[in-house]
């Protein structure tokens, strides 16, 4: 065997770039948000174990310098507990020295696990959840086809705090478009101050071309916010952010203005650098070097 059995297009989250990628599922068993174009060309399946083995087979034999591992793709927390309790399991027995074994979640597949069942694949190695809560905001939640209320990700998303899991939740800048900016950001503060996460991480809208998303623009029934206004909503969502702990991240590559805010404690100073930014003085990312 040469190599992973990886198909299509991967991603994974900035911090799993020194990751082992175990791919899992293939897609996304939602695949109806209209911003993402990612797994459209993947029709959801959850892989052979035959295939999963092999992977982890070769792992242990040439990744060993690797201490983390992430599952692939979108939401491999809907496998069922029986399959992934084998995956993990599987994972431990053959590589020992993986430290974090990381999934993004959705709503979805967090809500049909019981908190009993999360705590199980925590004592296996499961050590974080990625979760795209997007926006708190029920109408923007709605106009993406994200599939669920602010309630129930809010639900979700305390459910994997209470299993003693860390969380990651992804909220996007100009999700709501120039009409409910603020209402948006505001909404999205209240959602994750709610949920208390570990880490935030705001990425600022794009829309690629094989999207719904990039379908609205061309047709004039969606307008992208200009730097000044994603600035602007970025002050507002965090202004309303309020957590125990952890980091509130604007740095990935999609972001205007790149910030790590350890929170609370250092929440006054970003707003503070917001402000400078919007009065120019504190030079935004160039358009050329924003990508994802």
């Amino acid at each position: 065997m040469d190599g992973m059995h990886y198909e299509g297009m991967i991603i994974r989250p900035p911090s799993e770039a020194d990751s082992i990628l175990l791919q899992v599922t293939l897609g996304c068993s939602h695949n109806k948000c209209t911003f993402c174009g990612t797994y459209k060309e993947k029709r959801f399946t959850i892989k052979d174990d035959s295939i999963i083995d092999a992977d982890i087979d070769y792992a242990a034999e040439n990744l060993r310098f690797q201490r983390r591992l992430f599952l692939i793709d979108g939401d491999a927390l809907i496998i069922p507990q029986q399959k992934l309790v084998r995956i993990l399991t599987r994972i431990r027995e053959k590589m020992p020295w993986i430290l974090r074994v990381g999934v993004y979640g959705n709503a979805k597949g967090i809500l049909r696990k019981s908190e009993e069942e999360l705590a199980e694949l925590r004592s296996l190695g499961l050590g974080i959840v990625y979760f795209g809560l997007e926006s708190g905001d029920a109408r923007t939640l709605s106009e993406i086809k994200k599939g669920h209320t602010p309630e129930r990700m809010i639900e979700a998303g305390q459910k994997v705090r209470a299993a003693g899991l860390k969380l990651s939740a992804m909220a996007i800048l100009g999700l709501a478009g120039r009409e409910r900016s603020l209402e948006h950001a505001r909404a999205t503060g209240e959602a994750l101050s709610a949920i208390d996460p570990n880490y935030v991480g705001v990425l600022t809208l794009m829309a690629p071309p094989n999207t719904e998303l990039a379908m609205q623009v061309r047709a004039g029934t969606f307008k992208l916010l200009s730097p000044e206004l994603m600035l602007r909503e970025l002050r507002e969502m965090l202004f309303h952010t309020t957590m125990t702990r952890g980091l509130f991240f604007s740095n990935h590559a999609s972001n205007y203005l790149p910030l790590r805010v350890r929170m609370p404690a250092e929440k006054e100073k970003a707003i503070e650098s917001i402000d400078r930014a919007l009065a120019g003085a504190i030079a935004l990312k160039p358009e050329w070097m924003r990508g994802l």
